[in-house]
């Protein structure tokens, strides 16, 4: 596998999270979600923006490329983003989440080492863990690090820094326990995603609804779980009403989301199961992402996405 397969499963993992309905506070192509400033389409210019970068960052990484230089990348990805979407924030959580574990990818490939979660927990922590930490103790002035700062969280830079783990402990033990219950592919994302609801102190959703909120979406998650989860018959109905609670609360769970795309794209670059999502990319002759992307008929369907933190601080 190299930078390219890497870069262009990012891509791919980014409409996998659009595209999965229901997802409550958050962007699918029937829904606005919690948002109101942004729409499907935005999204699906801002996941074209970045397909160029995500294919840059797997190729930083292996050549064994600093910190900064990450950095500059991902700087220059949010520009694009921005410049494509009209000023908002569509993916900045992605662009640094989703963006390091490309790095980490790159440098495994060019080691010719396998893909596992445990191998890019690693290379992440032992490549750029100690940048991460450096970064983290800089204040953040952005909307989800300030009420992440205020509240007593893990930032987002804390979370990359410490290698992850709600990525890592949580949400990828939650997708392979979901593709081992037999759960289609949808119903597998679902259950990641609400299990990272249950855990992560989300910013997005701090910054949004303080800590009442956050711990509200907690619950909400929580108890979606234990009635069993998506593998559940009325899983996508109670889904929908959690959606309807979450957007009369504006709350978002940004950060989740961010996540579960991470463990969508590791499911495609093999790293949780054999797939065909890289072999389907590479008959195409790589994506086009308006086309390959959006279906039929719902092209001009609505919906919004929330960002989280990302590389460049002022």
């Amino acid at each position: 596998m190299n930078a390219h397969d890497i870069g262009r499963a990012a891509t791919a993992a980014l409409h996998d999270e659009l595209a999965l309905s229901p997802k409550p506070g958050l962007v699918t192509f029937t829904s606005n979600g919690s948002h109101r400033d942004m729409d499907a389409q935005t999204f699906m210019r801002s996941i074209s923006s970045l397909r160029p970068y995500f294919v840059r960052i797997a190729q930083l990484g292996a050549t064994g490329a600093e910190f900064h230089e990450l950095e500059r990348a991902g700087i220059a990805a949010e520009a694009r983003m921005l410049e494509a979407t009209g000023g908002v924030n569509t993916h900045r959580g992605a662009i640094f989440l989703l963006g390091l574990l490309c790095a980490s990818a790159g440098a495994i490939a060019a080691g010719r080492r396998r893909l596992t979660p445990e191998a890019l927990r690693a290379t992440l922590i032992e490549r750029w863990g100690e940048a991460l930490h450096r970064r983290a103790s800089r204040p953040s002035t952005l909307p989800g690090g300030i009420a992440a700062r205020r509240l007593g969280l893990r930032s987002a830079s804390e979370e990359a820094a410490h290698g992850s783990p709600a990525v890592f402990e949580t949400a990828v033990p939650a997708m392979r326990s979901a593709i081992a219950r037999g759960l289609s592919l949808e119903r597998a994302q679902l259950d990641t995603l609400f299990h990272l609801m249950a855990t992560l102190d989300d910013s997005n959703l701090a910054h949004r609804g303080g800590l009442d909120g956050l711990r509200f979406a907690q619950r909400a998650a929580r108890q979606f779980i234990e009635r069993g989860g998506a593998a559940d018959a009325d899983a996508i109905a109670r889904a929908e009403a959690i959606a309807v609670d979450f957007e009369a609360r504006r709350l978002s769970p940004g950060g989740s989301a961010d996540m579960l795309a991470a463990t969508c794209w590791m499911r495609r670059i093999g790293a949780i199961e054999a797939t065909e999502g890289i072999d389907r990319i590479d008959r195409l002759g790589g994506i086009e992402t308006s086309a390959l992307f959006v279906p039929p008929g719902e092209r001009d369907e609505r919906g919004v996405v929330s960002g989280q933190a990302f590389l460049a601080l002022p």
